[in-house]
Parts: C-alpha cells; structure tokens; sequence
C-alpha cells in the first residue's frame, strides 16, 4: 500500500509514519520546516517532500504514482487559549488556522486527486474541538472554527469522490501528548495512532463522511 501522510514529521504525523512503515507498506511523509522525527527513520520505504499545505505552492519531491492511502494531518493551534478568548481572538488568528487547517486538506486533495487509487482512503484528522454538539465550555474560535470547517469539507469530498469509489472519512485522535498539547494529553501517540489506523483499515464499515474517533465510535457535529 502507498501512503501519503501531511504534517509527518513529529507527533501524530511522525506516529503514522512508524506504524505503516512497521507494516511494510511504502510512505511518503511531508514536512513544512524540518524534517524533525523523519531524520531519525531509515527505511527504504520512506520518501520524505517539503509541502507547506498553507499556500498553493506544490510538493517538492517525487510524488507516488498512485495513492491508496491520504492521511491529511498537517495542522496549527494558532494563539494560545488567552489568545483565543472572545475578548482577544483577531480575524488574523481566526484566518490563519482556517488556511491551514481547513483549506489545507482541500488544496492536498485537489493536488493528488489524480493520483489516488481505485478505492482510496482519505482521512481528514480535525478535532472533537470542531464539534458544537461536544462544545460546553466555548473560546478556543480560532481552532474550533478551522476544524468544524474541515468535517463539512470532509463531508462534501466523501459525496463528490464516491463516484470515483473515493472513501472519505475524518478522524478525532482524542487529547493526545504532543508539543501542539504541551504534552498534557490523556492518551499517548501510540495509542491515537493504533486506534485512527484500526479504523482507517475498517473505514468501509463506516458511511463515507463520518466523523469518527480514535476509539471507533461516531462523533456528533
């Protein structure tokens, strides 16, 4: 299987990376900055690319022929929660994390959309945070607004991919230990990863669109 996995040089990204490479299967990571985790993996499965997924520019790298797998991970928190506040949150910081975490995925999409396989996967990784039926506690606009925006274009990919037997689905990960949480998760990498990659591989169980966690079960939004 060739694999194609944004934002892969750290956290959950650089998780992805490891698990399908232990399984064999070929992936090209990309990063923004640095390679980060990637420059610690040797495998002659790993392709790495520079893709910033913030502007229309393309892939540098050789890109896979066909994908079977588009894992679109890449993704900012933009200003802290202070700077998310409805008192301190600017249209800057509203529209900076929606280029990324939004229109990001739509630009990858649209870049590679020739190059998936028959019956592909892509899985949009947003956020539980996106999700007005699990908001109870309100700020955090910036973030929440970027990642509820990527399940309605998740939704609206899965209906306009189906008649190329595209599967669409997006992807809560749960609160997980990575830099973007100071490290404050409840979960580990390891864990999110094993759970999101065991519902990728059953992702026909699941209506294209759906917006699901790492634990399997469906998330209202």
């Amino acid at each position: 299987m060739k694999v194609f996995i944004t934002g892969a040089n750290r956290g959950i990204g650089a998780g992805f990376v490891r698990h399908y490479l232990a399984e064999g299967h070929d992936v090209w990571a990309c990063y923004r900055s640095d390679l980060g985790e990637l420059a610690g993996i040797d495998s002659e499965h790993l392709h790495t690319l520079y893709w910033n997924v913030a502007t229309d520019l393309k892939p540098q790298g050789e890109l896979p022929e066909k994908i079977d797998l588009l894992i679109n991970n890449a993704g900012i928190y933009g200003p802290g929660k202070d700077g998310q506040s409805l008192e301190n949150v600017t249209a800057e910081a509203m529209l900076e994390v929606f280029n990324v975490d939004c229109i990001g995925p739509l630009r990858v999409v649209k870049c590679l959309r020739r190059r998936f396989a028959d019956t592909a996967v892509i899985a949009n990784v947003s956020s539980k945070m996106g999700s007005s039926a699990d908001n109870s506690s309100g700020g955090t606009y910036a973030y929440r607004a970027a990642k509820a925006g990527l399940t309605i274009v998740s939704k609206s990919m899965a209906m306009d991919l189906s008649v190329e037997n595209i599967h669409v689905i997006t992807l809560h990960p749960g609160w997980v230990e990575t830099d973007m949480t100071n490290q404050t998760g409840l979960i580990d990498v390891e864990t999110s990863v094993k759970g999101m990659t065991r519902v990728i591989a059953g992702a026909d169980r699941y209506e294209s669109g759906s917006f699901i966690a790492f634990d399997g079960k469906l998330v209202p939004y």
